[in-house]
């Protein structure tokens, strides 16, 4: 059976569309949830345990500056009572976000969402 080069345009055309359409409701829930958490996020309510050398607590930060979501940081080599309290948790890595008081490891937006709207 013999493929038509129309025929495959199609096909391109159709995949191209799909995979458009998926990357704006990705970009959309993003955007929903950067909104739910900068209205749920008070200050203090977000602590950030971070250190120099982690990628994911740079993420972290534009992410919160890109939605307009409250939190604090500290850094583990710059504050010796925000290394006593990373040491003191234990944590493998950073960043350790305390939402509330509660450690979370990473940084994952909608596992922040739900803390703060459990804690509500």
């Amino acid at each position: 059976m013999k493929t038509s080069p129309r025929a495959l345009l199609g096909l391109a055309l159709l995949v191209a569309a799909v995979a458009g359409a998926q990357q704006w409701w990705v970009a959309h829930q993003r955007a929903d949830v950067g909104s739910a958490m900068a209205a749920l996020a008070g200050p203090g309510d977000i602590h950030m345990i971070s250190s120099d050398a982690c990628s994911i607590c740079v993420v972290a930060r534009r992410w919160f500056g890109a939605h307009g979501v409250a939190y604090s940081e500290c850094s583990i080599e710059h504050d010796a009572a925000c290394r006593a309290d990373f040491e003191a948790r234990r944590a493998p890595g950073t960043p350790v976000l305390l939402v509330r008081g509660l450690p979370q490891l990473g940084f994952s937006p909608e596992r922040l969402r739900a803390a703060l709207e459990k804690g509500s």
